[in-house]
């Protein structure tokens, strides 16, 4: 979850949007995945508890639209870059793991390609929901990996990806 929160912060200082915010969703978008890892459950029953505890409804339901099947369309930017970030960032770091360094400063765009076509690597990671969470950012898919791989580069420490 700290890699989607470093992609996140820094999607929203490039689009002069609020930090914190942008931050906490990205931070509490998958805090039920342990009591709940199956779809539907997640996000759904998180949901509430987040209502309970006083989130805005804007940051649920930008976590409810990052999953396809909870039938909440992504509307907002916040709601498109959670759902473009939060698989990207994942296979991300597992591209880092795998590095001779651990490091995702030795992660390339054209690396990261590579990999996304092998089927085997990272099995878990949604592929489609890579390439479609760039689309509906209206970025390049390059684009995309390139300023996550930087944003995550800033915080390697902190990730555990600095080698």
């Amino acid at each position: 979850m700290l890699a989607v929160e470093a992609c996140m912060a820094a999607y929203a200082r490039k689009y002069g949007e609020d930090e914190e915010k942008w931050a906490v969703t990205a931070l509490l978008h998958d805090f039920d995945w342990e009591v709940h890892p199956q779809a539907p459950d997640h996000p759904m029953k998180g949901e509430p508890i987040l209502a309970e505890r006083g989130v805005s409804e804007e940051i649920r339901r930008a976590i409810l639209s990052h999953a396809n099947y909870s039938g909440v369309p992504r509307e907002s930017l916040l709601e498109k870059s959670l759902f473009a970030c939060d698989e990207l960032a994942g296979f991300l770091t597992a591209c880092a793991y795998v590095k001779p360094g651990r490091s995702i400063a030795e992660v390339e765009v054209k690396s990261v390609r590579k990999k996304l076509k092998d089927k085997a690597f990272a099995r878990a990671v949604n592929r489609d929901d890579v390439i479609n969470g760039a689309a509906e950012m209206g970025l390049d898919l390059d684009e995309h990996i390139a300023f996550c791989i930087e944003a995550m580069k800033e915080r390697a420490a902190s990730l555990g990806l600095a080698g």
